[in-house]
């Protein structure tokens, strides 16, 4: 019976973690959504005062515009997926999924702002 705990246990993780995985890691771009990727780290100093900006821009575009922040070196896969070479890069995707623009460097909340209304019109 014990045996039959531990089968019943392992098989419900492996369905439920895919799953987990999934809810946690939205895809990119979001699917039918203008996206902006701002792929960065905790700890680089342009990347931290980017921070500020993304938050005030995601209440700004709520319901319009994706703004996302992938960790580098927690998402590896992710980064050499977009070929990612320095940090923070920002990757902007219009609403078919197709990557419009890339910037390697910090970047002007206005200058964000100018790329996303272009992308929305």
């Amino acid at each position: 019976m014990h045996d039959i705990k531990k089968i019943v246990t392992v098989v419900a993780l492996f369905f439920v973690f895919p799953i987990q995985a999934a809810w946690c890691a939205p895809e990119i771009p979001v699917k039918d959504t203008v996206t902006m990727v701002d792929l960065g780290s905790t700890t680089c100093i342009p990347c931290k005062l980017m921070e500020p900006i993304l938050k005030e821009l995601r209440q700004e575009y709520k319901g319009r515009v994706e703004i996302l922040f992938v960790d580098v070196f927690k998402k590896r896969d992710t980064a050499r997926r977009f070929g990612i070479r320095a940090i923070p890069t920002q990757i902007f995707f219009d609403a078919t999924g197709k990557e419009i623009w890339r910037h390697a460097g910090f970047l002007e909340k206005k200058v964000i702002k100018q790329k996303l209304d272009v992308l929305l019109q």
